[in-house]
């Protein structure tokens, strides 16, 4: 163990590592309630603010390659400024502009900064935290957000209160900044001359064809685990439809699974970083995947969320889990190219899981989609027992 690694404390960084990602999340729950219901505002129909709405994630699947080149190219520090400056001016547009059209520009906007902050902050992480720690403080990083994420529609919906739809706005515009100011006067990273001259070598190209076997087994990995974030996110509130819940019971079944969620976090991490990587991904996806699959099977209210809350545990103990493989697996002299690449896989499976339920119910019924949805746990962890070493720290090799 060196010097550096036995001195370091997590606590130290807190403010400049986490602190911006915890004004993140709180910015994205303030706004991701009212997308739809400000586009119905402005006139649009139900498909068309549905549209808008998911405009967010579609702008961040297309940005992670760019994204990895300019934070190459202007480092971590400022491309979470950039990024974050760029989230607030789509937030004005919103607030100054009411149109159908700026609406949409502006969550594409929100997209990118998404895609740009969030890659920044993870390679600004890995390169500030020594590897022993690695695992905490990317779930730890996972678990700000979701905090974060969680506070913020009851901080919009105070607003929203005294000034309509645009408090939202409001409340995520100034929790931006509060992320960009904490991003900018962070310390800047050491100099990294050997790194760099040997990134400025090495193109998006060559970093996938180098490292095609890691893509193609643990990639897919973390493609199935956002595939079944994503879709849990869907069959909780249509479930709770199909058994007759309330919807003020169903925002406070959310609420108990978020509350689980967020709970577990750095434990799980602790877990990873002393026992092993796989020791959180087999237990994170095998919980998720039966838990999907088990909602077809409850009849009633307790049962649904007793379900539910295993689903959120399962979920909660992968926080960090797709950054950490990552970090893992990155070439040090090619860091951000690489995870740009990872991130692609993960947002498709965020984009996949929601499509697949969709298509499953469709030919069959919502239960069936669940479960089918769920299956892909089972391969998720089949994938993991098979790539991911229980102990090592670099879990496979480049192609």
């Amino acid at each position: 163990m060196s010097q550096q690694e036995d001195s370091f404390d997590l606590k130290k960084i807190a403010v400049p590592a986490f602190g911006p990602s915890l004004f993140y999340g709180l910015s994205n729950g303030a706004i991701l309630p009212v997308i739809a219901l400000t586009a119905r505002d402005l006139g649009a129909s139900v498909a068309t603010a549905s549209l808008i709405a998911a405009l967010i994630g579609i702008g961040s699947l297309f940005s992670n390659i760019p994204s990895a080149l300019l934070t190459e190219r202007y480092g971590e520090k400022y491309a979470m400024t950039g990024a974050a400056l760029l989230s607030v001016v789509g937030l004005l547009m919103v607030i100054t502009l009411p149109s159908l059209w700026v609406l949409a520009i502006a969550m594409l906007m929100q997209g990118v900064a998404q895609s740009v902050f969030q890659l920044a902050r993870q390679s600004y992480m890995i390169e500030i935290v020594p590897l022993q720690y690695r695992a905490r403080a990317l779930s730890t990083l996972g678990g700000t957000t979701r905090i974060g994420t969680f506070i913020g529609p009851f901080a919009g919906a105070a607003l929203i209160h005294f000034i309509g739809l645009d408090g939202a706005y409001w409340v995520a515009l100034a929790a931006m900044l509060g992320a960009g100011l904490i991003a900018f006067t962070a310390p800047d990273i050491e100099p990294r001359a050997v790194h760099s001259q040997a990134a400025a070598r090495t193109s998006i190209g060559q970093v996938a064809r180098s490292h095609w076997r890691v893509y193609l087994t643990l990639g897919v990995g973390v493609m199935l685990i956002s595939a079944l974030r994503a879709s849990r996110q869907v069959v909780i509130p249509l479930w709770a439809d199909h058994l007759g819940l309330e919807p003020a019971t169903t925002s406070l079944i959310y609420g108990l699974v978020a509350a689980v969620d967020m709970s577990v976090f750095y434990p799980a991490g602790k877990v990873m970083d002393q026992r092993g990587r796989l020791w959180v991904a087999l237990p994170c996806t095998l919980l998720m995947g039966l838990s999907l699959m088990t909602i077809p099977l409850t009849g009633g209210a307790l049962s649904f969320i007793l379900v539910s809350l295993f689903l959120g545990f399962g979920n909660g103990i992968g926080s960090g889990i797709v950054m950490t493989l990552g970090a893992d697996a990155s070439p040090p002299g090619a860091r951000t190219q690489f995870l740009g690449i990872w991130r692609l896989m993960s947002d498709l499976g965020t984009s996949g899981g929601p499509v697949l339920l969709s298509g499953l119910t469709a030919l069959a019924s919502l239960g069936m989609g669940s479960f089918g949805v769920g299956l892909l746990g089972l391969v998720a962890a089949a994938v993991f027992w098979k790539w991911l070493p229980a102990r090592s720290h670099t879990p496979a090799k480049a192609g």
